[in-house]
């Protein structure tokens, strides 16, 4: 095809690792971010849940806006978006607002820091629309090593975004957040002046009627799906938990442990190490030798036991513990998310694969929106440590549910079909 020049492969991987970079930089360091303005757990949740509730709310538009009018016009436009809310979550923190009288004390800064969140979630369609790149230029015998790069982007991404706002942040807290707008307004340049448009206006879609782009009509249709009900109940419950007790991890680093940024980001840094392992070279191995039931129930067992650990640390062996906890979770996770997804595929056989798959992406945000504020008030209101039980118990429910979900034939528990 006349596009499947590197350069076209370059603009999607950059695009997807921004999209992974922008988040993984700013959300370790969210705490130390608000400390200013709030130090509970409340507004730390409603922050990091904004994110994947404007996420959920419009990437089924920007999909279908890039199947209509091309995929470089709406790629560059949430790209710019990104821009705006990364840029707009800096300059909020970057300026002294005790020293504006009509400011001081006043819940602006906060409404910024949320607009600036809004805005990028909003944006965040940005990893769909470099995938329906990515498809654009590939011929089905290479479509797998071209999609190949999504996952090495985002493993990257979960990589460098703890490490570098780690290190950057022993200069200044917010440095890292500007760092993040200036790879962004990289990306846009990039796109803007280097990404071809894949979609030719022979190839493209008219807009779908406004009733199919409302993402909970796609997880209606899916949950009454009795062949999938109770796996797609167990995937957004994973995620509601995971999602729960993971933005409230560095405030409780930070208030339990006094931990700093470097410390906080590092144990990130570890899930990410640990996450891309398993998801990159050890999940395919694993699923032939194993299969996806399997696997599920063993690695919500590993997320259970790294969630259990992180309450029990003490002061005295607070990194040992923590950092084994992080990457049992990360190793749990890492077999949790593509066996869970492996096996609502197979349930449905050859139909209604793509629904039903796109509707995982959307119980995903929705429970990675659900879980942080929810988490946040069970800090505030219940203990510190109540976030992690509680996680714990869901987790248990996901267990039961994914037990319960495939028929006693033993369908599922068989080596996945190579």
């Amino acid at each position: 095809m006349r596009w499947s020049r590197p350069s076209t492969s370059l603009c999607a991987f950059v695009t997807l690792l921004n999209d992974r970079l922008g988040e993984s930089i700013v959300f370790p360091l969210l705490p130390f971010l608000l400390a200013s303005f709030t130090s509970n757990g409340r507004t730390l949740g409603l922050l990091a849940g904004s994110y994947a509730l404007a996420q959920f709310a419009f990437t089924p538009l920007i999909g279908a806006l890039s199947d209509r009018y091309g995929r470089k016009p709406v790629i560059a436009a949430c790209v710019a978006g990104s821009v705006l809310g990364l840029g707009l979550f800096a300059i909020t923190l970057s300026i002294d607002w005790q020293a504006i009288p009509w400011a001081a004390g006043s819940l602006i800064p906060l409404a910024l820091l949320f607009g600036g969140r809004l805005i990028d979630g909003v944006s965040g369609g940005t990893a769909a629309t470099a995938g329906a790149v990515l498809a654009d230029i590939s011929t089905p015998e290479n479509r797998a090593k071209a999609f190949g790069l999504i996952g090495v982007a985002f493993g990257l991404g979960f990589i460098l975004g703890p490490a570098f706002g780690g290190l950057l942040a022993g200069f200044s807290v917010t440095l890292p957040v500007w760092v993040a707008t200036g790879f962004a307004l990289m990306n846009l340049v990039l796109v803007l002046t280097v990404l071809p448009e894949t979609h030719p206006p022979e190839a493209r879609q008219a807009m779908p009627r406004k009733r199919d782009l409302n993402p909970l009509v796609a997880l209606k249709r899916v949950f009454t799906n009795p062949q999938v009900r109770r796996l797609c109940a167990a995937f957004f419950l994973f995620f509601l938990a995971f999602n729960g007790f993971t933005a409230v991890l560095v405030l409780y680093f930070k208030q339990v442990f006094n931990w700093g940024p470097g410390l906080a980001t590092t144990a990130f840094l570890v899930v990410g190490v640990v996450a891309t392992v398993v998801q990159g070279g050890l999940i395919g191995p694993l699923v032939k030798r194993f299969g996806e039931y399997r696997l599920t129930l063993a690695g919500l067992g590993f997320v259970i036991v790294g969630c259990l650990l992180i309450p029990l640390a003490r002061a005295d062996n607070a990194a040992a513990v923590v950092f084994s906890a992080v990457a049992i979770l990360a190793l749990g996770t890492g077999l949790v998310t593509p066996s869970l997804r492996a096996l609502v595929s197979r349930r449905l056989g050859d139909s209604g694969q793509g629904a039903a798959l796109g509707s995982l992406q959307g119980l995903q945000s929705l429970g990675s929106f659900i879980g942080p504020p929810l988490a946040g008030f069970s800090y505030d209101l219940l203990g510190q440590r109540s976030p992690f039980w509680l996680g714990i118990a869901l987790l248990m429910g996901v267990a039961s549910l994914v037990a319960g979900g495939l028929p006693s034939s033993g369908e599922g528990t068989q080596n996945s079909p190579t």
